[in-house]
């Protein structure tokens, strides 16, 4: 040690150390005002792009959609409900919690986010400091909060915050939420509506049961049981209560998704809550949301549902999903015209024959795999009628794909026993159950979502990379600070579930479907057509038509609400290959021309076949 130098002050780094905190504590508390309760709602237009960067639509918040109320017109069960679900100490707190603040201070560091906010806080961080996760956002929301609480009291606080908070549906406020949900003034509310809207404070894309009721009720039970808990609600009260009927859920009318983009906007903020990124930060923080859907196909799927529609019986309902290969992002989604009913691309129907390339991936996974060029008796058994024509005393896995004989597909099934198929299908992409499959799962007699069919596809034409499919590209804020980039994220980022040889081999049994149907694009293309019969004889309940490029997969359905008998308005049945096939084809026109990879057989060479036979190789005029 130099001699020169003094001695360490221990004492004056300690003092250094406590001083330093406050010191921060002091300057906050001058600097950082008090929010003024009509801040809270200093909204923010979000705007929704195309994959281009042109707009899509913007989320317009309601004007004048938010009526303040006093707390005496809140009913004791409805703040109760809302202390049950967001701080049940809120009114023995300080105004904020310090074990969740040191808790997302801690994880801060570590590189994550997270911690729990009291009301006070909750208010705070809406009225003013916003919602991006960092130490400087939780430095001025500790301070704001404690100067909150010594200017005011705990009920002015829960006024304030009752009358500013985002519930959904676009209302801003308890009295703008119990219209929105139920029709009332919230004067008019019970504990049982008060939980609900309580319940869908935090996520209300998430918990508002006109977009999942399952989770709704389930999040509306945890904040009666909340209020049990409590004692602000006796065991008989909870014990009779029900789950509350609701209004049917209407888009603010200042906001023009009433049309298919309505369900394109659903999906995108159900996927940016999975995210983290709540809707108030999508009502409040001047969002820019590009998303993954391309203009040109998005409307050319538009266009196609409407020319096949032109003329045909109202009853008729379709959807149509086009799922890149390459990143899993949705080029195309739509569900429905009517963008605030049913998103009928996410509504389980069964899936006919489009179900049977699974059965053929099953085949070529099973050890040891058979050959697509293995000849089977095709006869259909007496019972179990296939399409006309399909009928094929010998003919192999192409061939019976080809015309779709359901025979071989129902041997391939029983060879290798359902659960296979079954297990194929969800390594390709489907995600809906599949319990106790028998041989006709080959045919598709469970049910799947057009979205599921369309990303299992993808799969088999990215070669058996599955991508899990999204809308949501990237999302920056007002402020031009990133929040989320799918391909940084991982979003994009692929699982390779089986070869490329396999997919490959699967990929050469659908490829001469479409020219076989009459619905041939030009290129080289992978398909098949789906048909579910009703169990009126001779009719169709759902009709599809899915395939794909080496670039992208589409899957189109048509069927009715009421799983009516299929007829066009001339009264012709509806199949896989008449009305969905001409919207598939009409929008794989517009899929980036790629040339399929080489085809490499699996297993033995394909026997010789009587001759006569037609195969890929010989070509057959279509039906």
């Amino acid at each position: 040690m130099d001699p020169a130098s003094p001695p360490a002050d221990p004492a004056g780094g300690t003092a250094a150390l406590l001083l330093a905190p406050l010191l921060a504590f002091v300057i906050g508390w001058l600097v950082f005002p008090v929010p003024d309760v009509d801040e809270a709602v200093n909204n923010q237009v979000a705007l929704i792009s195309y994959s281009d960067g042109s707009e899509l639509t913007r989320l317009v918040p309601e004007a004048g959609n938010r009526t303040k109320v006093q707390l005496a017109q809140i009913p004791v069960p409805v703040r109760h409900a809302v202390l049950a679900a967001e701080d049940r100490s809120f009114y023995s707190n300080p105004g904020f919690d310090l074990t969740g603040i040191l808790r997302a201070v801690w994880n801060q560091l570590r590189g994550g986010d997270g911690g729990g906010s009291t009301i006070t806080q909750q208010y705070v961080k809406n009225a003013l400091v916003g919602n991006d996760i960092s130490l400087w956002r939780k430095y001025r929301e500790l301070i704001v909060s404690v100067k909150l609480v010594q200017q005011r009291s705990k009920d002015d606080i829960l006024t304030d915050y009752l009358n500013t908070i985002y519930f959904g549906r676009g209302a801003y406020g308890i009295e703008a939420a119990a219209q929105a949900y139920f029709g009332k003034h919230v004067t008019d509310l019970g504990a049982a509506e008060g939980a609900l809207l309580a319940g869908v404070i935090q996520g209300p894309s998430r918990w508002d049961p006109a977009l999942d009721l399952e989770k709704a009720t389930q999040r509306w039970e945890f904040v009666m049981d909340g209020m049990a808990s409590q004692g602000w609600l006796s065991a008989a009260e909870r014990s009779s209560s029900r789950f509350p009927a609701t209004q049917p859920r209407r888009l603010p009318s200042s906001g023009s998704f009433g049309d298919e983009r309505g369900h394109i906007i659903d999906s995108v903020k159900s996927e940016l809550e999975s995210l983290g990124i709540t809707d108030r930060e999508v009502a409040q923080d001047g969002l820019r949301i590009t998303t993954t859907i391309d203009r040109g196909q998005q409307g050319a799927a538009v266009a196609a549902v409407r020319r096949a529609f032109a003329g045909q019986p109202d009853e008729l309902r379709a959807a149509v999903v086009t799922v890149d290969a390459a990143t899993g992002g949705i080029r195309a989604y739509y569900g429905g015209d009517d963008g605030v009913g049913l998103d009928y691309a996410q509504v389980r129907k069964q899936a006919g024959s489009t179900f049977k390339p699974f059965a053929v991936l099953a085949s070529l996974l099973h050890e040891p795999p058979a050959p697509i060029g293995q000849v089977y008796d095709g006869t259909e058994p007496s019972g179990r009628p296939g399409a006309d024509g399909a009928d094929c005393p010998r003919c192999d896995v192409t061939r019976a794909m080809t015309i779709s004989n359901n025979a071989v597909f129902l041997k391939l099934a029983l060879r290798l026993g359902p659960e296979q198929v079954a297990a194929a299908a969800r390594a390709a992409g489907i995600t809906s159950p599949l319990d106790h499959p028998d041989e006709r799962l080959a045919l598709g007699n469970k049910e799947v979502t057009p979205l599921e069919l369309a990303s299992a596809y993808a799969t088999l034409a990215d070669g058996g990379v599955w991508h899990a499919p999204h809308v949501v590209a990237r999302v920056v804020d007002g402020d031009g600070r990133l929040l989320y980039d799918a391909g940084a994220d991982g979003a994009s980022a692929g699982d390779r579930r089986f070869g490329e040889q396999v997919a490959r081999n699967v990929a050469e049994t659908m490829l001469d479907v479409a020219a076989y149907r009459g619905l041939g694009t030009g290129t080289p293309v992978a398909a098949a057509p789906g048909t579910v019969p009703s169990r009126i004889a001779g009719e169709t309940n759902d009709a599809w038509f899915g395939g794909f490029t080496p670039a992208m997969a589409t899957a189109v359905w048509i069927g009715t609400d009421r799983n009516s008998p299929l007829r066009t308005s001339s009264a012709t049945s509806i199949t896989g290959s008449t009305l969905p096939g001409r919207v598939w084809r009409d929008v794989m026109a517009t899929a980036p021309q790629l040339p399929f990879g080489p085809f490499r057989p699996i297993g033995e060479p394909a026997p010789d076949l009587p001759s006569g036979t037609p195969t890929r190789r010989q070509p057959t005029e279509g039906p």
